[in-house]
């Protein structure tokens, strides 16, 4: 389900997305008909445009949030550091994307909330870190609780933060499917975190995807 207060929009992503063979879009809304929508519909992933002049978007995250089977949500954004995606994401999204993300990307990265696994577009997440200075800062206590972490959690951890879903990280690291659960679980015990979204938003601040690519480079 595509939730945008602009008409263009809508169809435009309902066009791209209905290509799909995999992918029905049940609806496209703006943010006041969308929780009902919700409701009547009941989508697995919902599109939500982060900015709307009618009911914005942190207000339908909230209320869908509030749901007894709440949907997988994605936030909407045509800017690449949107001051209220860090708020977006601890309230409950599953991510972001930008809306001039490429056609071809845009079933994948669908695809990947319905799966589970965390989408967090880079071009925005870099913006975002570096125009909130003070979101990148990682305390003792939560520098303490990821260094607590064994080898292979800090590995499962960094491939939730590039957005894998369990059975993608099982096949990227050939674990079984139930065993990444396990570590999913004990990382999130371990982080003091609620969800994979949070513990991606402290793999980032902690700057472990960095070091990954920086071991990767040096190769």
């Amino acid at each position: 389900m595509v939730v945008d207060d602009e008409a263009l929009v809508r169809s435009g992503f309902k066009l791209i997305l209905s290509a799909a063979g995999d992918i029905e879009v049940v609806a496209t809304t703006t943010g006041a008909e969308a929780v009902d929508t919700v409701r009547r519909e009941r989508p697995d992933v919902v599109l939500l445009d982060i900015r709307m002049p009618d009911v914005d978007g942190l207000t339908v995250l909230r209320r869908l949030r509030t749901l007894p089977e709440p949907p997988v949500v994605g936030m909407l954004t045509t800017f690449d550091a949107d001051e209220y995606i860090l708020t977006a994401l601890r309230s409950g999204a599953a991510g972001f994307l930008l809306k001039d993300t490429e056609p071809d990307q845009l079933a994948l990265l669908v695809r990947t909330l319905a799966a589970g696994g965390v989408v967090m577009s880079p071009k925005a997440s870099r913006a975002v870190w570096q125009s909130h200075p003070g979101a990148t800062a990682v305390d003792d206590a939560e520098a303490a609780r990821v260094g607590r972490l064994t080898e292979r959690e800090r590995a499962v951890l960094v491939l939730i933060a590039e957005g894998l879903s369990n059975a993608d990280i099982g096949r990227r690291i050939h674990l079984s499917a139930g065993t990444v659960k396990d570590h999913v679980s004990a990382i999130l015990t371990k982080l003091r975190v609620g969800s994979r979204v949070q513990a991606a938003l402290l793999a980032q601040r902690a700057g472990l995807l960095d070091e990954r690519r920086r071991s990767e480079s040096g190769r």
